[in-house]
C-alpha cells in the first residue's frame, strides 16, 4: 500500500506540473487584453476565443482543485473521508466544435491538451472512488440494495 502511495504521489505531482504549464500556457493564449486593442480579429473569432478561453481555464482550474486536494491529503492536511466528499473532479465541458473551427491551430492544440488532461485526471478519480468503495462493505450493501430496488 505504502509503494501504491508513492505512486500516486508520483503522478500526482507530475500532473500537477503539467496542469501548471498548461494553466499558464492558457493565460497568454486567451488574455484579449492585447488582441482587443488592436482590433483586427473578427468578432466571431473573439467570441469563440472567449468561449473557449472561459472553458479551457475552468477545466483546468478543476483539474488544478483536484490535485491540490490530493496533494493535501498526501500531506496529511486532509482525511480520506475529507478528500472524497470534497475532493471531486468539476464536471467536464467539452469545446464546441463550431467554435473550434475558427481559432488557430495552435490554440486549439492548447484546447485540446487540456480536454486529455481533464480525461487522465477523471479516470485517476473514478478508479480512486471505485476503490475506496470497494474497500467500504458498507457503500457495498448500500450499492447492492439500491440495484436490488432499482428496477421495481
Amino acid at each position: 500500500m505504502d509503494m501504491d502511495r508513492t505512486i500516486h504521489e508520483q503522478v500526482v505531482e507530475d500532473l500537477y506540473a503539467e496542469a501548471l504549464s498548461l494553466a499558464d500556457e492558457a493565460r497568454a493564449v486567451f488574455d484579449l487584453r492585447d488582441e482587443a486593442s488592436h482590433g483586427n480579429t473578427p468578432d466571431e473569432v473573439r467570441i469563440a476565443l472567449s468561449i473557449e478561453g472561459l472553458r479551457t481555464t475552468t477545466r483546468v482550474m478543476h483539474v488544478l482543485a483536484w490535485l491540490l486536494n490530493q496533494r493535501a491529503y498526501h500531506a496529511g492536511e486532509l482525511t480520506k473521508l475529507q478528500l472524497l466528499r470534497h475532493g471531486t473532479l468539476g464536471e467536464e465541458r467539452p469545446s464546441d466544435p463550431a467554435n473550434m473551427e475558427k481559432l488557430e491551430l495552435a490554440t486549439r492544440a492548447l484546447i485540446r491538451d487540456t480536454e486529455r488532461l481533464h480525461a487522465r485526471v477523471a479516470r485517476l478519480d473514478e478508479e480512486q472512488r471505485q476503490i475506496e468503495n470497494a474497500k467500504d462493505p458498507v457503500s457495498d450493501m448500500q450499492g447492492r440494495i439500491a440495484q436490488a430496488f432499482a428496477g421495481r
